[in-house]
């Protein structure tokens, strides 16, 4: 995928969102995420932050923050996030057409966009249907980044991965077999469900 692409299927999962999110219960916006310490309100201002996010302000913000990833995102939660839920969301339906983002690769957008939205969607009981040729081009990225860095190349180490809804097989070792979502997931130390993923290296995979 090149970076166009890439963008179009960014912009297409943020109205997908949006439109999921739009009609949510009030009190249902305080669910807990499967982001650790975020309900699922926390996660969307996050992806209002991210939207908004540039190269400069990136470097910015992370000098300020000391060179702490967390806190940096920490910050960006608190300055996006609004007191009603549904401004927060207007917000997010103002920025999803942007192109800007931290000094990353352009994959970075895609693993944002599904692993978020499924931090999001998955408590909340919202079932999507991604393009798993996209998610396959996050998942490959996920396995060359150290989790240190916000991937998950260690978690997947002496294991072949292979995507049952696409054309991935990737790494050496113990076999786990799921859906390219399912797959992501796990290598970005999302929990998934037990009957997700299968093969000898699929218990050790969602243990890490």
């Amino acid at each position: 995928m090149n970076a166009d692409q890439i963008w179009h299927v960014v912009h297409a999962e943020r109205a997908a969102l949006v439109e999921d999110l739009r009609a949510l219960p009030a009190e249902r916006w305080s669910t807990p995420s499967l982001c650790p310490g975020w309900d699922v309100h926390d996660v969307l201002a996050h992806l209002v932050d991210d939207a908004r996010t540039t190269r400069l302000g990136f470097i910015r913000g992370l000098l300020a923050a000391g060179l702490d990833f967390d806190r940096l995102n920490d910050r960006g939660v608190a300055r996006e996030r609004a007191q009603d839920p549904s401004r927060t969301l207007e917000a997010f339906r103002a920025v999803s057409g942007r192109t800007t983002s931290a000094p990353a690769p352009a994959a970075t957008r895609l693993v944002e966009a599904f692993v978020h939205g499924e931090d999001i969607r998955r408590p909340l009981g919202i079932r999507r249907d991604y393009p798993a040729g996209g998610v396959a081009v996050a998942l490959r990225h996920q396995l060359c980044t150290r989790v240190k860095y916000g991937g998950g190349k260690e978690r997947a180490t002496g294991m072949r991965l292979v995507a049952t809804d696409t054309d991935l097989v990737v790494g050496a070792g113990a076999d786990v077999r799921g859906t390219a979502i399912a797959l992501l997931l796990a290598v970005s130390g999302r929990p998934v469900n037990p009957d997700e993923l299968v093969g000898p290296g699929a218990q050790a995979l969602q243990a890490s």
